[in-house]
């Protein structure tokens, strides 16, 4: 099977199986996800969800979190884990958004990764979710799954995105790595996979080969 017919087979599975996959971080301004993104680091997804709830309601503005005092804003956030540096990161975030970018969060890569505390797998969920921009958002599961699939051989997050950028229809990119979180959590799980019941099993390298050898 060639390349190209197995990366859209693996397309169509997941968008079948997964057809209203989403970012699970709750958000309502772009700035708030740039923010939950930060967060997420080291952290899961539902704890982060918990802790903005009291950060957005406590400071409820862009100009309110860049003012803010340090202490307390480590205080709320203490619960996603190194607190300091991301407490850090995120006022220092708030305070160029409103210096350079009149308080509103950039629409490219080079602007994004020029902010405090911000990769490129959160320039790139940016980018996907609020800009609508195709985008490869290479974190754990879609770096495990794209290898596991063969789609790529290499953990580096910047190789996977780079290799997944070639090969994945620029339309369909930002949903696939939703999908692949998703898929990540149900099926694919890192330590006790359902690879017999797995949609995509027959475009999967791993599965084939464990199979057939």
């Amino acid at each position: 099977m060639k390349l190209k017919e197995r990366v859209l087979g693996i397309v169509e599975g997941l968008k079948r199986e997964y057809p209203q996959a989403e970012c699970s971080l709750n958000y309502e301004e772009p700035y708030q996800l740039l923010f939950a993104t930060r967060l997420s680091a080291q952290c899961t997804d539902a704890r982060v969800n918990i802790v903005t709830k009291e950060l957005y309601g406590r400071f409820k503005t862009l100009q309110e979190i860049a003012e803010c005092d340090i202490s307390e804003l480590e205080r709320i956030v203490h619960p996603c884990g190194v607190y300091r540096m991301k407490a850090r990161d995120i006022r220092a975030c708030a305070n160029v958004l409103l210096e350079k970018h009149g308080g509103r969060v950039p629409d490219t890569m080079e602007e994004l990764t020029a902010l405090p505390g911000v990769g490129r797998k959160t320039a790139n969920l940016i980018l996907g979710d609020v800009y609508g921009k195709p985008a490869v958002v290479a974190d754990t599961h879609c770096i495990r799954i794209s290898n596991m699939l063969g789609l790529c051989d290499s953990k580096d997050p910047k190789k996977v995105e780079m290799r997944l950028r070639d090969i994945v229809p620029p339309d369909e990119q930002n949903m696939l790595c939703h999908r692949f979180v998703w898929h990540g959590r149900a099926v694919c799980n890192a330590r006790s996979p359902k690879c017999d019941s797995c949609v995509i099993n027959k475009f999967c390298k791993t599965y084939q080969k464990e199979n057939h050898s």
